[in-house]
């Protein structure tokens, strides 16, 4: 069984950074491509960063790009995701997303796994 946990939400003041977290569980890291995803108040979910299976390719929603990158950690089964530069914008329940198979990373319908989500909140 697949288990994602994510960690590192929090209260920042805008222009701050936070990093995110989520350990991975069932199988080894590189059975997955990995993605993080977020939803705000009253809004759809929407995708933010993705990682390919091999690791060698990251995809990024253009309102985050420059400001977010997502890397893995093979040795610990760790996902992560360094927020810069955070505006009030950004602020919603992250979650992070595994996939057993396809290249289409930036489809929330593509993922099989999800966490339970973490809070980020950015004051202005």
């Amino acid at each position: 069984q697949v288990k994602l946990v994510e960690s590192g939400g929090g209260l920042v003041q805008a222009g701050g950074s936070l990093s995110l977290s989520c350990s991975i569980s069932g199988r080894t890291l590189d059975s997955y491509g990995m993605g993080w995803f977020r939803q705000a108040p009253g809004k759809e979910r929407e995708f933010v960063a993705a990682i390919s299976f091999t690791g060698d390719s990251t995809f990024y929603a253009d309102s985050v790009k420059g400001r977010f990158t997502i890397s893995r950690t093979y040795a610990n089964y760790t996902l992560h995701l360094q927020m810069n530069s955070l505006q009030p914008e950004d602020k919603a329940v992250y979650f992070c997303a595994a996939k057993d198979y396809g290249m289409r990373y930036t489809v929330l319908l593509e993922y099989d796994y999800w966490g339970q989500g973490t809070q980020v909140t950015v004051s202005s």
